[in-house]
């Protein structure tokens, strides 16, 4: 009988309960070992409603100190991504770690050189990456479909939906970032890799929170993670709105975002435009391509599977083989780096190169 790989789940929060815990349940071959949160009751409530987990622990170092697990996944809030990961690492562990990598470029970086010294897998949940469509626009780039691609447009925006207000997600220090850095980094993320090796070569950009200034007063048609939410005694010190652009050696991309906005719309896409074709993706779904050459647009007939699935099968399958994939941190860190001189860009109010 072949070995089964053992993995523990640090983390049993909204990116555990929906999107890693059912695909690790779905995988054959793996063990969940252990759950783990610093709430017991959410480590009760996941082994309730996925039985392959064997144990709960409030203490991930009881996962790192067992020397059949083979991997964890760190799933937790962003601050704590550094230090679990390095423990992890320094513990054996192949990682899976949700993104962002963490709140900042440089510990993205220590991270990478700390999977890399101990010739260990560190993969990035950037999920995308595993999104049928989105691999088939990459695909479409390289086949030459688009032509010459020179512009890359994105919307990422929607109305009065401020995550878990005054809590974790709207606290710089524990966040890393607001909407740029939640959504952002997975609308930049996909066009970087549908681009291929592009150069980033200057940003600019601007950055807002306007609509949530004063806590108590802000109205809201949705919030998710709203039981983080401390509209009393939290802090809210990170962007509801980011706009700004990016130069590359391939393509211009120009972006917008919001988690609130005084617009009841919801708008999430991305526009690639070539000289021979373009395609919009809408996020999440199907894209349609039109022909520049036929002026016919065509919707292509195709299935989408789980992205996590395809993404948690990806990790395992490269743990157990020493082989990077897509999501290892080395081909994420342009991305981390994106990130950070965006964010430069906002607060200095003015270009910053990155040639």
């Amino acid at each position: 009988m072949d070995k089964q790989f053992v993995v523990g789940v640090i983390g049993c929060g909204r990116i555990a309960s929906n999107a890693h815990l059912p695909a690790l349940q779905e995988l054959d071959g793996v063990r969940i070992k252990y759950a783990c949160d610093l709430i017991e009751d959410k480590c009760r409530a996941a082994r309730e409603k996925f039985p392959k987990i064997e144990k709960i622990t409030t203490d991930y170092r009881d996962i790192l100190s067992d020397a059949e697990v083979d991997a964890v996944f760190v799933l937790t809030p962003n601050f704590a991504h550094y230090t679990v990961t390095m423990d992890a690492l320094r513990a054996e562990k192949h990682v899976m770690c949700e993104k962002p990598i963490t709140v900042n470029y440089a510990l993205s970086c220590e991270m990478a050189r700390e999977a890399e010294r101990r010739n260990l897998i560190l993969d990035i949940g950037v999920c995308n990456r595993y999104q049928r469509s989105v691999e088939m626009l990459e695909e479409y780039y390289r086949a030459g479909k688009f032509g010459k691609l020179y512009h890359v447009q994105c919307s990422f925006r929607s109305c009065r939906s401020i995550p878990g207000l005054g809590g974790a997600f709207t606290t710089k220090s524990l966040s890393g970032g607001g909407v740029l850095i939640d959504w952002g980094v997975h609308f930049l993320d996909l066009i970087l890799y549908v681009l291929g090796g592009a150069k980033l070569k200057n940003v600019t950009c601007d950055a807002y929170s306007e609509l949530a200034k004063d806590m108590k007063s802000y109205r809201y048609h949705s919030m998710w993670a709203e039981e983080t939410s401390d509209t009393e005694h939290g802090v809210n010190d990170v962007d509801d709105f980011i706009t700004g652009y990016v130069r590359t050696d391939k393509a211009g991309i120009a972006f917008s975002g919001a988690w609130a906005q005084n617009l009841d719309k919801y708008e999430m896409y991305v526009d690639f435009l070539g000289d021979k074709g373009g395609a919009r993706l809408t996020y999440g779904d199907k894209f349609e391509f039109f022909d520049g050459k036929t002026l016919k647009t065509e919707t292509p007939d195709y299935e989408i599977p789980n992205m996590y699935l395809c993404e948690d099968k990806a990790f395992v399958r490269s743990a157990q083989s020493g082989v990077k994939n897509r999501n290892h941190i080395s081909n994420v860190l342009e991305s981390a780096k994106l990130l950070d001189a965006l964010y430069a860009s906002a607060e200095r109010k003015e270009e910053v190169s990155l040639s």
